[in-house]
């Protein structure tokens, strides 16, 4: 016989893989899931699909056939239910509305227009709620959508490939610009595009774009290119760089002022030692939930410096280059190794 926490443990799960479905969609809002139990039966689940699409609540509530049942149910769902109208009307009146009488809810919205309002205006209107129920893992999941709101800034990755004995790149001359040092495979490539079309932006920095003409789209996996991002302090990148092909929304960080086009913005910022905590501003203020740091050593180096990060992804590759452009030193709780055929990537936390 199943105990009451191993029975919420195995629906929370369950809520918690459908809300991994909407990676990649739903940003700046968080994933959230949800499933709708009754007498120990799954009868309706769904998950927030879509930015500006019907909530997890919704979605799971529509897929019930019978809506009596509703009365004498329970409803688990990843995250507080909403208590505000955005772009949809609150999840919690909804809730109400249908009198669904048990909620176990995994955690606490951090955002300050829901922030426990959502779980207030449950209990008042009769509801029993429980909260907690795999709360660990509810934030893991949305642990970009937690950075965002908490620290008032994205959720940062620094990503690099370096080669088995530690090196980023040869010392490249002018001649061998426009191109980058290739140091792992085709799988770890895919594994890239993937890891962008998750994300919501992508830096580099001047000498990055200027030695690799870096495209930082998505084209070896299906998904959504994230908004490209690229430091020119004194507007000597040239015109014809890739970044700047305008088939994509990118933005320039400049101290120079230029005149914005058509998916290309330029964005003045001071040049001032404080650089790295000025574009997180701007990307917070444009609701840019997770950035991912492609730059050089310089670049990287100055993110953990700061520590103004939170996850790395090391791509490693069996490559022998003796000498060249050392990759960063930094600390970090290794958390996830992957196997790429014939290379690797080694996931960090920062401590």
């Amino acid at each position: 016989m199943e105990l009451r926490f191993e029975v919420d443990e195995k629906f929370m799960m369950r809520a918690i893989d459908l809300a991994r479905m909407g990676m990649g969609s739903v940003s700046p809002n968080p994933m959230v899931g949800c499933v709708i139990v009754h007498n120990g039966k799954i009868i309706g689940e769904g998950y927030h699909c879509k930015y500006g699409d019907p909530h997890a609540e919704v979605n799971a509530i529509n897929n019930v056939k019978d809506m009596e049942l509703l009365q004498e149910s329970t409803l688990y769902v990843t995250l507080e239910p909403c208590a505000h109208h955005g772009k949809t009307p609150p999840c919690a009146d909804l809730i109400l509305q249908h009198k669904i009488p048990n909620i176990v809810v995994g955690t606490v919205d951090p955002f300050a227009q829901v922030a426990g309002k959502g779980i207030e205006i449950l209990c008042n209107g009769g509801c029993l709620v429980e909260v907690g129920c795999c709360e660990d893992k509810c934030i893991e999941l949305n642990r970009r959508f937690f950075t965002y709101h908490q620290q008032k800034r994205p959720f940062v990755i620094l990503k690099w490939a370096q080669t088995a004995d530690g090196f980023m790149d040869i010392d490249r001359s002018h001649e061998h610009y426009g191109k980058p040092t290739w140091i792992t495979n085709d799988l770890s490539r895919m594994a890239v595009h993937k890891m962008r079309s998750d994300e919501c932006a992508i830096l580099v920095g001047t000498n990055t774009a200027y030695k690799d003409n870096p495209s930082l789209t998505v084209r070896d996996w299906n998904g959504q290119t994230p908004l490209r991002l690229v430091i020119d302090r004194e507007m000597r990148l040239p015109v014809r760089l890739t970044l700047f092909d305008q088939l994509e929304p990118t933005v320039v960080y400049t101290s120079e002022e230029v005149f914005n086009k058509p998916n290309l913005e330029y964005q003045i910022i001071n040049f001032d030692g404080n650089e790295i905590s000025q574009i997180l501003s701007d990307l917070y203020s444009r609701g840019i939930l997770s950035l991912i740091v492609e730059g050089g050593q310089m670049l990287l180096n100055s993110f953990i410096k700061l520590g103004l990060w939170d996850e790395a992804r090391m791509f490693v590759g069996k490559n022998i280059f003796h000498a060249g452009v050392r990759a960063p030193d930094f600390e970090g709780n290794l958390t996830k190794t992957e196997e790429l055929d014939d290379s690797w990537m080694f996931l960090f936390r920062r401590l």
